[in-house]
């Protein structure tokens, strides 16, 4: 399978006919039909790691001051005690919770809905230790490899650029920094130079403006350390819109 990387942006981009949703039923329909997913989504932060494990995963709606159409949706897609046991026993270096409560917030479904409509695939998702760097994310999640040849696709849901705090809901004009932020981390992820792309605080001023927390850019992690020698990255909705990237990267399709 491949894995892949998707810029999230807005809950909305779920439920409005736009050129992010258009690209995501594009790309559900043109990647290999995977027999389940794992997810890394930049929504559920722990200390320590989780992975859900319950076989109906509610849909959570983490957010507020949305329309009550977005709080509406329910992606009933089913979950994978299975596949949970099955990401513990690869994460075996680390203790490995299994969540028999916790549903898919919106970093899963607002992306996967408009993938898989039907919600028939199975669907867990693995949280972030968010008390750990780069280097660690990027270490866990080459143990999950074998997963591509399982038939699980595996993708990271964030943003590369993510700075809520300065983000102007009227003016979609990008800032020079996240531009070039943006431009940087897409030539790194070209030339394969992962190891620069670990300790993101030590890439400089455009660095620190674009990932004030860490929790939008760890997702991507996961998917570079799941990318094979020989294979390539492709890009697709390559926008900065103010202070959010939704570039989105596509391994070995």
């Amino acid at each position: 399978m491949p894995v892949v990387f998707l810029g999230h942006g807005s809950p909305m981009n779920a439920i409005e006919d736009n050129a992010y949703r258009r690209s995501w039923q594009a790309l559900g329909k043109r990647l290999p039909r995977p027999k389940a997913i794992l997810c890394v989504s930049a929504h559920w932060e722990t200390r320590g790691v989780y992975v859900t494990a319950t076989e109906k995963p509610e849909t959570i709606h983490d957010f507020y001051g949305f329309p009550k159409t977005l709080f509406d949706v329910r992606y009933r897609a089913p979950g994978s005690p299975a596949l949970a046991h099955r990401v513990a026993e690869l994460l075996a270096g680390v203790r490995v919770h299994l969540d028999a409560g916790r549903g898919l917030d919106h970093g899963v479904w607002s992306v996967l809905e408009p993938m898989y409509p039907e919600a028939d695939i199975p669907i867990v998702q693995l949280s972030l230790s968010i008390l750990q760097p780069g280097a660690w994310h990027y270490d866990l999640a080459k143990a999950l490899a074998p997963l591509r040849d399982e038939g699980v696709l595996v993708v990271g849901s964030g943003n590369i650029v993510h700075n809520l705090r300065l983000f102007r809901f009227n003016d979609p004009t990008p800032y020079d920094w996240a531009l070039r932020f943006d431009e940087e981390i897409a030539e790194r992820i070209e030339q394969d130079h992962h190891e620069g792309l670990l300790g993101y605080e030590t890439l400089g001023p455009d660095a620190l403006l674009s990932i004030p927390t860490p929790e939008h850019y760890l997702p991507l992690l996961y998917i570079l350390a799941l990318q094979r020698k020989g294979e390539r990255a492709s890009f697709f909705n390559e926008e900065v819109t103010g202070s959010i990237s939704m570039r989105s990267v596509v391994i070995g399709a």
